[in-house]
């Protein structure tokens, strides 16, 4: 099932990246997600990378990756980045 965001105008496909590792899919059964943009910068941020293969990744233009995370507050942004580097940790 995919969720709409509330207020969303337009609802289409899109691409999108999917992070996992063996340690975090041995304990869940979700997947992190970070989307695939047509929608290049000028200057990209520091958490977008511009595809340099995006055409066997299969995008349909010139694509970057974005990772996007909602607002958190500062506690809680902490803790996400713990379990984040503990899922990719070798």
């Amino acid at each position: 099932m995919v969720g709409v965001l509330v207020g969303a105008q337009e609802t289409k496909v899109r691409p999108a990246v999917v992070i996992a590792s063996a340690i975090y899919l041995a304990e869940r059964p979700d997947v992190l997600v970070g989307i695939l943009t047509t929608k290049l910068l000028n200057a990209p941020g520091t958490t977008d990378y511009v595809l340099l293969d995006w055409r066997s990744a299969g995008p349909r233009a010139e694509s970057c990756f974005r990772a996007v995370i909602g607002h958190l507050s500062a506690r809680d942004w902490e803790s996400v980045k713990v379990r984040v580097r503990a899922a990719f940790a070798t």
